[in-house]
């Protein structure tokens, strides 16, 4: 098999899990007969040991200058000279045979990608669960012909990625659907393979989740109004995207709290409808993860809050045409 492919991993102050992530991508790199061969490691302006854990492990080291991850990305692009980049995440160990499931589907004409799914540890703490369940479900329901594939563990045609200037730096959340959607847009193909696997730290803090799903909410703005009718993918559906406008009316809703007793009625109805959009998933991971799972109700409906309140902000920002919500080519 040649060694065609190049894998780009960005990073930033990400020693707590790089260690791992490489340790896995050299055990694949130097497997006999491996199509891995070189690793790039992108620093994205770190502050704590992301680039002596490179250095100490001989992997080369590249610099973004802090702009996101779209930007360590498209530097990793720059510099590959393989036909074929693989994307994995610093807090993300391959599995050995990650990259031997998802290399295949790269020699049928027309396929310009190809990405895998999640795997966790055994010792994981319930929030990272309830995170873990709900991606394994949706992935189950996912065809091999998609048309999104994330960034944790994708490989490209190099010749695709350069056509499309690689990712759209404004992106700093959701620039693998944007990517996705723009690779579909012209004219190529994407598949799906749940075979490839690599282990994934999921958020382990509430706090931290709930800040990344606002971002999410906030980039959720430029994805739908610039790729129109693309609201709904083989990832997500529309009840998925109807829940931060629901929860956005629980919000509006409050002040006739101030109306008690008959001012309360409209708040508790939409509560309990946003609740009850979380049962669907709620009962397939229950099925999957056990009756644990049935936190993710309460979960899933503060989630809908958080991206209401990004989605808003990112509205007010597109609307004022201001920061990196303004559309591509404005000055920002």
């Amino acid at each position: 098999m040649a060694a065609d492919v190049t894998v780009v991993v960005p990073a930033r102050d990400t020693a707590r899990t790089l260690g791992g992530c490489l340790d896995g991508l050299l055990a694949i790199r130097d497997r006999p007969g491996s199509s891995l061969s070189r690793i790039l490691l992108v620093d994205d302006g770190s502050r704590d040991d992301t680039v002596a854990i490179a250095e100490s492990r001989g992997v080369e080291v590249l610099a973004s200058g802090g702009r996101g991850a779209g930007a360590a990305r498209n530097v990793g692009i720059a510099a590959a000279g393989t036909s074929l980049v693989w994307f994995v995440d610093a807090d993300c160990v391959a599995a050995p045979d990650a990259l031997d499931h998802l290399r295949p589907h790269l020699d049928e004409p027309g396929v310009a990608g190809a990405g895998g799914t999640y795997a966790i540890a055994p010792d994981a703490t319930l929030l990272e669960r309830l995170i873990h369940e709900e991606i394994k479900v949706r992935h189950d329901r996912m065809p091999e012909e998609v048309d999104f594939l994330a960034t944790f563990d994708v490989l490209y045609r190099l010749d695709v990625l350069r056509d499309l200037d690689g990712f759209d730096e404004r992106y700093m959340k959701g620039q693998d659907a944007d990517l996705a959607f723009r690779v579909i847009e012209h004219g190529h193909r994407l598949r799906f393979d749940r075979r490839s696997e690599v282990r994934h730290h999921h958020a382990d803090r509430l706090s931290r989740y709930l800040r990344v799903q606002r971002k999410q909410g906030y980039w959720r703005v430029a994805l739908h109004l610039e790729h129109a009718g693309r609201g709904g993918n083989s990832y997500s559906g529309p009840l998925d995207h109807l829940q931060p406008f629901v929860a956005a009316a629980v919000i509006g809703s409050l002040p006739l709290l101030a109306l008690w007793p008959w001012g309360g009625i409209a708040p508790a109805l939409l509560l309990v409808m946003l609740l009850l959009m979380q049962i669907p998933m709620t009962l397939a991971m229950i099925r999957r993860g056990g009756p644990s799972m049935v936190w993710f109700v309460p979960l899933g409906a503060v989630r809908a809050v958080w991206r209401a309140v990004g989605l808003a902000h990112g509205v007010v920002d597109r609307v004022l045409r201001r920061g990196a919500m303004a559309p591509k080519g404005e000055d920002r």
